[in-house]
């Protein structure tokens, strides 16, 4: 099936918009220096996207429906270790595609209502399911038990990582944790002394399996 030249032109508008605010930051991009990258008139685009904060809530519900195929029930038959660190690397990945959104988060939230708005809906979808999966890992004998008042700190400190990473990179100039894969080891930094000599043997599998996608 073709795509009609509005909807093609509107995914134009969305990718030149994420690699303009990748590049420069949120701030300093304007409608007009989207327009120009892709070569249509500022009226072109304006009847696309008639402001800003509709051009980042439609990239947003983009990356927002995209993320959320990540988080899926595992069904593979996988451990809940394996699909937990499968689900790391997706999340370390997407963020480097769209890291406007982490470096940039706080004038997001301040500036953007409407897209703050389904940030916060979408941090609480995610709180909910990562406390599943935390569950899960010790239900399946990975992590040692621990009352819900100390698995949720838990999740709140993983979920601090995840969401802070690339802007700790950019002000945390001394530290050296700074690739790809860091993240996820720091992750598992805070697990580890809370496995089971079971959860370190197939932690020890998994990452083999499915190494850190490193740079």
């Amino acid at each position: 099936m073709t795509k009609s030249p509005g909807i093609k032109t509107k995914e134009k508008i969305r990718e030149e918009a994420i690699k303009q605010f990748n590049e420069f930051g949120i701030q300093n991009i304007t409608s007009r220096h989207i327009a120009l990258g892709i070569g249509i008139s500022y009226g072109n685009l304006n009847y696309h996207y008639k402001t800003k904060e509709e051009l980042i809530l439609a990239i947003y519900q983009e990356m927002r429906s995209e993320m959320n195929s990540s988080y899926v029930e595992n069904t593979s038959g996988d451990s809940s270790l394996e699909h937990y660190h499968r689900l790391l690397i997706f999340l370390e990945e997407f963020q480097y595609r769209f890291k406007f959104i982490s470096l940039d988060i706080l004038e997001i939230s301040r500036c953007y209502p409407s897209v703050n708005e389904n940030i916060q809906s979408t941090l609480e979808d995610r709180k909910k399911t990562s406390l599943a999966i935390l569950s899960k890992l010790i239900e399946e004998g990975f992590l040692n038990p621990m009352d819900m008042e100390d698995l949720a700190r838990v999740e709140h400190a993983i979920r601090m990582i995840v969401s802070f990473w690339l802007s700790q990179r950019e002000v945390l100039t001394t530290y050296n944790y700074r690739n790809k894969g860091d993240m996820i080891k720091s992750i598992y930094t805070i697990l580890k002394p809370m496995m089971t000599t079971a959860g370190k043997e197939e932690l020890a599998r998994v990452i083999a399996l499915h190494p850190y996608q490193e740079s």
